[in-house]
């Protein structure tokens, strides 16, 4: 018989928040780490593929663990980008529900700081938040964390490459009692390394089967391609998967625009995100993507971090990831909640050797996407084309008395003869183009 939340001792007002939210079986990490952080002492080390209930296995503890009645910051959450971090307040508070007594701030980068300055006035239990941000509300005295008791490091490995500075600097303004979770969905030697230096020697560790549950559920696929024909390729694929949605993940913030421009001039519905961008536009974007407004976003992979959309139905790596977390990270966005999800690499000549060493390190099997032959290409080409030509806006410079000639020429013409005369243009076009 499956485990319930309440043999994992979290209280009656939890559990009435997570009947709200209609989850009601744990996953894998939660029923591991649950009753470690109620019933034991020791720090925590988690290792569990991003989707897998993270948040709630560290969430619901330490909202229980929580002295109401001691005004101080007992908990601190940190998280790499600010996606991420209200990605996880939002999730407390909605945990926190019936817990009314409980006080949860979020202080993330990217947004005015006076507003957060002015909250941090009030008593507040747990913070989350980006260690920059962080470090600048210490440094105002806005806040101070000396007598935290717990410390949540989410998404350590991404975390520790690219914060590592900041890290060590709030590792000073904490108490070295304090408890340590760390959750991280690889465990690269930066993760070992910082595991060592800032956590107790007593270190309980679990892990969920990341051989098999790490990737269940993903396809994963590559396509070998010309430089020539990988947007063709990439703009084949994307067509057969409209109405689906999907994250490009590209290595610069230079591709993830010179991408998200072809996708626009091509009529796709997307949008893209990378650190250089406001954080209103990036918030403005992900919301559209949330909702379902875009099916594509296009991103560098620190960007995407914190995205927690269940729907996602495939990943495409426009450029292979240079290191294997990277790749476990990218591909975990898609397979959500039990869904099943595609990761398609595409990729040139002289990265197929890559792909073994991909299968080795992450135990999965890669299968190869066929491309399409010249015959289906020609069509799918026509396909984008025509699609292309429904969704162009009218163009108001052309004055009445033009339209009204041009509708004057084409009067005579059905439906059908004017369809075949646009597309034998068209092909004629092309074929002067490429000649």
């Amino acid at each position: 018989m499956s485990k319930q939340f309440s043999d994992l001792g979290i209280n009656e007002q939890l559990r009435q928040s997570l009947a709200d939210l209609s989850i009601s079986v744990p996953t894998d990490i939660q029923k591991k780490a649950i009753p470690i952080l109620l019933n034991q002492k020791e720090d925590l080390v988690a290792l569990a593929k991003t989707g897998t209930g993270k948040t709630v296995a560290f969430g619901l503890p330490l909202l229980q663990l929580i002295a109401t009645e001691n005004s101080e910051v007992q908990g601190l959450i940190l998280a790499p980008t600010r996606e991420l971090g209200q990605q996880i307040y939002t999730n407390l508070v909605s945990f926190a529900a019936h817990c009314p007594s409980i006080s949860i701030a979020s202080v993330c980068g990217g947004i005015p700081i006076k507003p957060q300055i002015e909250r941090l006035k009030e008593a507040t239990h747990i913070i989350v938040a980006t260690p920059g941000r962080l470090i600048d509300l210490v440094q105002r005295k806005a806040v101070s964390i000396k007598n935290i008791k717990y410390l949540v490091l989410d998404e350590a490995d991404e975390m520790v490459s690219a914060l590592k500075k900041d890290l060590d600097v709030i590792a000073e303004e904490i108490p070295k009692s304090r408890r340590t979770l760390l959750f991280t969905a690889t465990m690269p030697g930066a993760v070992k390394q910082l595991i060592q230096n800032y956590m107790s020697k007593h270190v309980v560790n679990v892990a969920v089967d990341m051989a098999t549950l790490g990737h269940q559920g993903i396809d994963h696929l590559y396509v070998t391609v010309a430089p020539i024909e990988k947007l063709e390729v990439l703009l084949h694929f994307l067509n057969s998967k409209e109405g689906e949605r999907g994250i490009i993940f590209c290595k610069t913030k230079a591709a993830v625009n010179k991408l998200a421009k072809k996708l626009a001039i091509n009529k796709f519905s997307s949008g893209s995100i990378h650190g250089s961008l406001s954080q209103g536009i990036r918030d403005r974007i992900m919301g559209q993507f949330r909702e379902g407004h875009i099916d594509i976003l296009v991103a560098t992979d620190l960007a995407a971090r914190g995205i927690d959309v269940k729907e996602i139905s495939y990943v495409i790596n426009y450029h292979l990831p240079d290191t294997y977390e990277a790749y476990v990270h990218r591909s975990g966005r898609t397979a959500r909640a039990g869904a099943k999800g595609l990761s398609l690499s595409i990729i040139q000549k002289e990265e197929l050797e890559d792909i073994p060493e991909f299968e080795k390190e992450l135990k999965i099997s890669f299968s190869e996407f066929k491309k399409q032959n010249a015959a289906t290409r020609e069509e799918t080409n026509l396909l984008l084309w025509a699609k292309k030509v429904f969704k162009t806006k009218p163009d108001r410079n052309v004055s009445p008395e033009t339209k009204e000639k041009i509708k004057t020429i084409f009067h005579h013409l059905t439906k059908e003869e004017l369809m075949e005369k646009v597309l034998a243009d068209h092909l004629k076009q092309n074929t002067a183009t490429t000649n």
